[in-house]
Formats: C-alpha cells, sequence, structure tokens
C-alpha cells in the first residue's frame, strides 16, 4: 500500500501551539473548503484529513476484493490491508489484534456485549459462557449520565433476562457519585457499564475506582470510549477494563466502521450476536462451530474500506501525539469554560473543578437551546443541541436540553473566541433582558 500524507506539525514535549494547529488545519478539505466555518461539534462527528480519504480511495483502486475468502492474490492483499487496520487499531489502544472487533458503530459494539450475553442467558455457548449467564437476582449497574447507547441496551438486557438494572446517580450540578459505588455495585452485580467521558459534560470518569470495585464483587466491566479515544491517550490493559466500545466517526475515521475491545479470554467465551458466512468452522443441517474471536463476530461482508481509512486516521493521530492532543483540548475547554462561565446569562452545565476533555456545554437564560444552536450557526459556529442522547442526565440536572460545544485537534483559540462573542449576543437579539 502506498504511503499516506503526514501531518504537517512541529514535536514539541507536550501540547500544540497555535502556529502547528494552524498548519494541521490545512489536512481537512472541508476546513479549508469552508470559509469562516467554526467548527465546535466534534464530540458528534469529527471532521476527516486527506489521508483518510486516500486511504480508502486507495483500497478501491488498488485491493478491491472481499476479504479471508478468495484464494487469488487480490484478495489476499484485500485480506493483508483489513488485518493490518485490525493490527494499528488495536496497538492504538494498547490491545492485541485478536481483542478488536469491528462493529459499525460503538452502539452496535455495546449491543453485541448485551445480545451475548442474552445468548448466554439462554444457554447458548455451553460451560464457557456461564459467566455471561443473567437471570432473577442478578444486576446489571450503569450510571446515570450514559449516553442511550449505554444505558438502552443494558435496559433491554435485564427485560430479556429477568435482572434488575440500578445505576450509579450523579449530583444535580452533574458530579457523578463515586462514593456511591460501594452501595450500588454489590456481589450481586454482573455487568457494571460506565462511560469514560460524558458526552454530555466532558468530565472523565474515575476508571480505576469503578475497575476496582467491579474486580471487587466479581462483575465485568464495559467501558464506553466513544469520548476518551478520540482525545486522551488510551490504554485498555493498564485501564484493566473487560470491554471498551467506540466509534471511527468521532476519531477522523469514517463513519459506519466501530470497534469492540475484549480480553482474549472472554471474546472466546462469548456466544455471538450476528451469525452466517465468515464465521464458522464447520456447518450441519442441524448446527454450527463457531471461529475464535475476533472472527466470530464479524459475520458477512465486512467494512473492509472503513477499517484501512480508519487505521490511516490513527496514523495520523499517533504522529500528533495523543498526549499533545489531549493538552491542547484541555486549554481550549478550559478557555471555552472560563469564557462561558462569564457570560451574563449564561450557564455552564456539569461539576466545577473536575477534570475535563475539550468540551463545555451550557444553558442560556430564556433562550431554548435550538434557538441558540440556529443563532450560533448564522454566525458561522456550528455546535451541537439538545439532550445529547442522555435525557436521564439531562432531567437530573434540570433542564431539558442544552447547547454543547466540543473542541478537537484542528480547532483554535480564535474558534472559541468566536463562540464566546457569538453566545454574549444571544440574549440581546432573541430580547431577553436580565
Amino acid at each position: 500500500m502506498e504511503s499516506t500524507p503526514s501531518p504537517t506539525v512541529a514535536t514539541p514535549e507536550t501540547g500544540l501551539t497555535p502556529a502547528e494547529v494552524g498548519r494541521l488545519r490545512a489536512d481537512f478539505p472541508l476546513l479549508t473548503q469552508t470559509p469562516g466555518l467554526v467548527y465546535l461539534d466534534s464530540g458528534a462527528t469529527s471532521q476527516k484529513p486527506r489521508c483518510v480519504f486516500e486511504a480508502e480511495q486507495h483500497y478501491y483502486e488498488r485491493a478491491n476484493a472481499a476479504v479471508h475468502r478468495g484464494a487469488h492474490s487480490l484478495a489476499v492483499e484485500a485480506t493483508d490491508q483489513y488485518e493490518a487496520a485490525r493490527t494499528a487499531v488495536a496497538r492504538f489502544i494498547g490491545a492485541d489484534d485478536d481483542e478488536l472487533v469491528w462493529t459499525s458503530n460503538a452502539t452496535e459494539a455495546l449491543n453485541l456485549i448485551a445480545y451475548a450475553c442474552s445468548n448466554a442467558s439462554a444457554g447458548r455457548g455451553g460451560e464457557a459462557a456461564e459467566r455471561f449467564r443473567l437471570g432473577p437476582g442478578d444486576e446489571i449497574v450503569v450510571t446515570e449520565q450514559e449516553h442511550h447507547a449505554n444505558l438502552i441496551p443494558w435496559q433491554e438486557l435485564a427485560f430479556r433476562t429477568g435482572a434488575t438494572l440500578t445505576y450509579i446517580p450523579v449530583t444535580t450540578d452533574g458530579a457523578l457519585q463515586v462514593d456511591r459505588l460501594e452501595d450500588v455495585v454489590t456481589e450481586r452485580t454482573r455487568i457494571l457499564a460506565f462511560t469514560h467521558v460524558s458526552n454530555v459534560l466532558g468530565t472523565i470518569t474515575d476508571v480505576a475506582a469503578f475497575v476496582a470495585r467491579a474486580r471487587a464483587v466479581g462483575a465485568l466491566t464495559v467501558l464506553d470510549g466513544c469520548q476518551s479515544v478520540p482525545h486522551l491517550p488510551v490504554d485498555v490493559k493498564a485501564l484493566d477494563v473487560d470491554f471498551m466500545a467506540f466509534s471511527g466517526h468521532k476519531m477522523l475515521g469514517p463513519t459506519g466502521i466501530g470497534a469492540l475491545y475484549g480480553r482474549r479470554e472472554l471474546l472466546n467465551a462469548m456466544p455471538p450476536f450476528l451469525t452466517g458466512g465468515s464465521m464458522i468452522t464447520t456447518v450441519t443441517m442441524e448446527r454450527a462451530e463457531f471461529l475464535p474471536a475476533p472472527n466470530r463476530f464479524e459475520a458477512g461482508t465486512q467494512r473492509i474500506a472503513q477499517t484501512i481509512g480508519l487505521a490511516a486516521a490513527v496514523g495520523y493521530l499517533d504522529e500528533v501525539g495523543m498526549d499533545r492532543v489531549a493538552a491542547w483540548e484541555e486549554h481550549l475547554g478550559a478557555r471555552m469554560a472560563a469564557g462561558l462561565a462569564g457570560i451574563d446569562g449564561v450557564r455552564l452545565i456539569g461539576p466545577a473543578g473536575v477534570e475535563r476533555i475539550g468540551t463545555a456545554t451550557f444553558a442560556v437564560e430564556g433562550v431554548h437551546p435550538h434557538d441558540v444552536g440556529q443563532f450560533l450557526d448564522s454566525r458561522g459556529v456550528a455546535v451541537r443541541v439538545g439532550h445529547h442522547c442522555a435525557q436521564p442526565l439531562h432531567r437530573t440536572l434540570g433542564v431539558t436540553a442544552t447547547t454543547r460545544a466540543s473542541t478537537y485537534l484542528y480547532n483554535t483559540e480564535d474558534d472559541v473566541d468566536a463562540l464566546l462573542s457569538a453566545v454574549a449576543d444571544v440574549r440581546g437579539f432573541f430580547g431577553v433582558t436580565p
């Protein structure tokens, strides 16, 4: 495969500089071809560097074939690129190749675990799958700040198995009540599912505390890494979680590709979720035997070009340096939070004095978030509005919807200042007075 372009960055010890970020932006066609755009919605989906487009195009032009099937040289080349992409993405999160399962997105990855547990609870998978069996008296624990994708699959699993779903609450200012872990996570808990970074608040969960409590009671841990893998250095072995889900489109990669990390011994013990071709060893008219992980979870024709695009994205992030990405976003996030907190009639959502990524969520007194978003859009500032697929959290915070601004490595201090200037004008535009 031909090499893809590298980002044009300098390499100081920590953090990015404004000049470097300016040069990085040149790698993102949409940003350079849309004059005046201030894109602050990377928490929903990130922009893509040119090398990601070129990697996918190269595959389609030079190696397009079905993987893990044909014996011809083109199929071998396609399979090699597909598996090389797995290696690259697995290494990016500190996993081994056979511990990374391709999915369409993080939502599918989380549903994969939930449905595998459901199948085990119905008796599929034999003795090896007993650890995934749930029934009446068992508990599944989540947190009140979860994205719906890490809540509803567990609600459904509880419904199908008779298990009980409970949760770690948040305070009315959005602080996760970690001190409730021992009360809520009990000897009956079988699964503890929680987000690494809140998609609403940008706050970072104390993963070590959650894992330690789960280990103490023998529960499996499922981490939602959608907002952490793109923005922070993540090592799944150091985090010591059992499973982690994340999506490519939030980390400079294509849409339609996500991944599930799982400990090798757990993946190989889980009964599959989707079944069909490419995930079996032997099939008779009465039964089938399944391949080891990750293939047992990759039935049918796979997302080959998307995996290659995602590998190009993690190569880009690796070259920039995730420590430096995190430091720059922390700087931008602090600038946003301080600026928003200083605007009359604006409420910065979330607890004070906690570690965050470069995300700030807010409410403007007297103006609906959708109106806020439309006004900001008229000023060239793209943000997310609504409940951000986290209705229970918003209910506890006492708001039905909010406005969220989320940064990435290509955002500048000027972007943040443009946001603050526009927000300061919102109430005046809508005629809302103190």
